[in-house]
């Protein structure tokens, strides 16, 4: 197990930067000649859109032009189309629904943008942007799953009439079915996870600055700069050296920010078009009408077991609200759903996805990216089963988790595990949360009036992929004169701490003062390619490219060493900064061999450079075990969570404060969508009720109990570090520890299902309707 967080440094190296209002910022930036853009969004979920009058609107002050539908096609801009690699299921490729950049014709969700006002100043657009004009005729509308696939429903795209974008199906299902025929009990479930938003703490800011040569600097909020250079590279018909892309500071990302969004592309097209720099500054209640949303899935599920409670065999239905837009963004919650298998040895595993098309907001991965989706599918239904059976709920999942001795295993579906210890987990975690107490607790609270329960999950995620598809990255070393060392990574830092992780592994490992070594990220100019950030593959991906540029930076000072100190290579030893002929005093520091690197290059390189490239073999698996804790008032529906432990495997933990930093956060995130946290949109009109924090509701400090957490080190041997990533895991679990420990609490009334969330008002409806009972 690693020390605890208080045995480990108690800050991050970019805090004083962010905490004293020193953060490099996009919105902070003010080149010359700055103008400014805002977008006209659709009032209608669903319309034809007629005439569009902006005379007035460019005839406005400050005003530098209008662009609607028809600037962008004269423009030769296409719409955005990246239709998932999937089918209909009349075998036909996914239905094509093309994303224009402004809507024209017709408007599929509230919020599409109609027009984009470029002014002088921020308020001359805004006072522009009330004097277009728009004539629309309004078409009904439809916004969730259920009514998308009924018959009669409003159709949204001609090339998908039953509003199904995509299907995707995977394992036996003839085999499942005969198992479930044959099994002596079979729990079902008919259950889902909400729509959210991701709510980053920085809203989205683009700013696109013209350069010289038809090419253009983009600095954005994005947690992925070098997919956002390629995308716009290529809907511009430009080269990938034309387009460079620069991310500062950055809020948060949670996967929302990956991509390229309408905006981005068009400020470019502004910028290109006027010859100056132009910024779009989301405020938050736009980012709520123009930020993709997520998760949004419904469940249908049967778990077959036998008389001994014994998995025989697992069926699932997954319905997807993909929103008016179909794009590889939407299928996150295939790609990952392999994780219902989780750690048990179910051996028959069937399941299928529909992506339906809803007149809502597009959904895109946000924190773990159909991870916790699949995860409180199985977790759920376990729970079910076993209430149904009688049988202790960890107890049932103890029966039927894989063997550590049974390592690597192929689930029954889709991945295979490399390793880890899955009963170790659930022990640690049932003695450090006390579950040999929980009875008393229940008394006791009920003698307070109170109903109290735990809730308990076994995550296990996929990370460092995409599965099947697993993607490098790289990093550069580059030490100069003085000894100083530039770290360039593909990854990006949006608040995960990498630059403290990255900075203090390569200080530790080249000898060098913390003070000296320079980190850099989020500039496409830096490196060829790289990651940014998803996947939670931050330290296993990306920190191994760094790991390996830091040995071949070791290796080509020893080298040059070798040769400035006139002596074999063999015979030079590395410590503490310093080249050392071994059994002598004859040593060389960074600083001199920099120099001499240097000297050695000419011009066109400064210092000793180095470049490493980190592709992985395969994914890893995360994974752990949650115990929620929670404390029900009968009489209001209120929630309080009481306790909240984690054991968590990450593999080898390099920055334990870190990592417990990100739990914390990921449990919050998680426990935010089970309690509180939900878009809704009016089923009628399509209207997005939920379009401020006046009304969707956000966890406070005092909603999040202290999380209890402790590390197993399982190390991966697909990573030269041994690490299997931390950054969705937190999520991943307490979507289901949650909403089980309520569900346990309720429990002895008779309840025994609440859909998330589980806010005091659907709480104590379901108290009421089971007194009814």
């Amino acid at each position: 197990m690693s020390s605890e967080p208080s045995q480990t440094p108690t800050f991050r190296l970019e805090d004083r930067r962010l905490l004293t209002g020193n953060g490099a910022y996009t919105a902070d930036l003010a080149p010359e000649g700055l103008c400014h853009a805002v977008f006209l969004r659709s009032p209608h979920a669903h319309a034809r859109a007629g005439a569009i009058d902006a005379a007035a609107a460019r005839q406005s002050p400050g005003v530098l032009a209008v662009f609607t539908a028809a600037d962008v096609a004269a423009a030769g801009v296409v719409p955005l189309s990246t239709p998932p690699n999937l089918k209909r299921p009349d075998g036909r490729k996914a239905a094509d629904t093309p994303r224009p950049l402004i809507a024209g014709a017709l408007v599929r969700h509230v919020g599409e943008p109609v027009a984009m006002i470029v002014a002088a100043t921020r308020a001359q657009a805004l006072d522009a942007a009330e004097l277009v004009a728009v004539d629309y005729d309004p078409l009904p509308a439809v916004t969730d799953c259920r009514a998308a696939l009924a018959p009669g429903a409003p159709v949204l795209w001609p090339d998908a009439p039953d509003n199904i974008a995509f299907h995707w199906r995977g394992g036996d299902h003839d085999a499942v079915a005969r198992a479930i025929a044959g099994a002596r009990h079979v729990a079902r479930l008919d259950y889902g996870v909400s729509r959210v938003a991701a709510c980053p703490l920085e809203p989205r800011v683009t700013l696109a600055v013209p350069a010289e040569g038809g090419g253009v600097t983009v600095h954005s909020s994005t947690q992925a700069p070098y997919q956002l250079r390629s995308l716009l590279a290529r809907l511009f018909g430009l080269g990938n050296d034309k387009v460079r892309v620069v991310a500062g500071d950055v809020g948060g990302g949670f996967g929302m920010k990956a991509g390229m969004f309408r905006e981005d592309a068009l400020v470019v097209l502004a910028a290109r078009r006027l010859g100056r720099p132009v910024r779009w500054l989301s405020d938050r209640s736009e980012a709520f009408l123009a930020d993709d949303q997520a998760r949004d899935v419904g469940f249908r599920a049967a778990l077959a077991l036998d008389g001994d409670g014994q998995f025989l065999a697992l069926e699932l239905r997954y319905d997807m609200n993909v929103g008016a837009y179909a794009s590889g963004r939407s299928a996150g919650a295939i790609t990952n759903i392999g994780g219902v298998a989780g750690v048990y040895r179910t051996p028959l595993i069937a399941a299928e996805a529909y992506g339906v098309l809803t007149n809502t907001i597009p959904v895109a991965p946000y924190r773990g990216a159909g991870r916790p989706d699949a995860t409180f599918v199985i977790e759920r239904i376990i729970d079910v089963a076993a209430a149904e059976l009688g049988i202790d709920a960890f107890e049932l999942r103890r029966r039927n988790l894989i063997p550590a001795a049974a390592m690597p295993y192929k689930t029954g579906f889709l991945f295979t595990y490399d390793c880890g210890d899955f009963a170790a987990n659930m022990a640690l975690a049932a003695a450090r949360a006390d579950l040999a107490g929980l009875k008393a607790r229940k008394a006791e609270a009920a003698r307070r009036g109170r109903l109290r329960g735990a809730g308990i999950c076994n995550p296990i995620e996929v990370a460092g992929g995409p599965y099947g598809n697993v993607q490098p990255d790289q990093a550069r070393i580059a030490v100069d004169g003085e000894g100083a060392v530039h770290v360039y990574t593909g990854a990006m830092s949006v608040g995960q701490g990498l630059e403290t992780a990255f900075t203090r592994f390569v200080a530790a490992r080249l000898g060098v003062p913390l003070a000296k070594v320079h980190y850099h990220q989020g500039d496409t100019a830096g490196l060829p390619e790289g990651r940014g950030s998803g996947g939670s593959s931050g330290l296993g991906v990306s920190g191994s490219a760094v790991a390996l540029s830091v040995e071949k930076a070791i290796e080509a000072g020893r080298a040059l060493a070798a040769e400035h100190l006139e002596a074999a290579a063999v015979d030079i030893d590395f410590a503490d900064g310093r080249f050392t002929v071994a059994g002598t005093d004859r040593s060389v520091a960074w600083g001199e061999l920099a120099e001499r690197a240097e000297a050695r290059a000419g011009a066109g390189e400064r210092g000793l450079v180095v470049a490493a490239r980190f592709q992985p073999p395969d994914v890893t698996f995360p994974n752990g075990c949650h115990v929620c804790e929670v404390e029900v008032d009968p009489d209001t529906g209120t929630v309080e969570v009481v306790a909240y432990t984690v054991v968590e495997d990450i593999g080898r933990v390099l920055a334990p404060m870190l990592a417990h930093g990100q739990i914390h956060g990921g449990v919050a995130q998680g426990m935010g969508q089970a309690l509180c946290e939900r878009v809704v949109y009016e089923p009628g009109s399509g209207q997005l009720l939920t379009g401020s924090f006046m009304d969707y509701a956000m966890p406070r400090a005092a909603d999040i109990p202290a999380v209890n957490v402790a590390m197993r080190e399982v190390p991966t041997r697909v990573n030269p570090l041994g690490s299997k990533g931390v950054g969705e895991a937190g999520t991943v679990g307490s979507l289901a520890a949650t909403i089980n420990a309520i569900c346990d609490a309720l429990a002895p009334l008779g309840v025994r299902h609440v859909d998330m969330p589980a806010t005091p008002e659907r709480v104590w409806a379901a108290i009421r309707s089971a007194r009814a009972r």
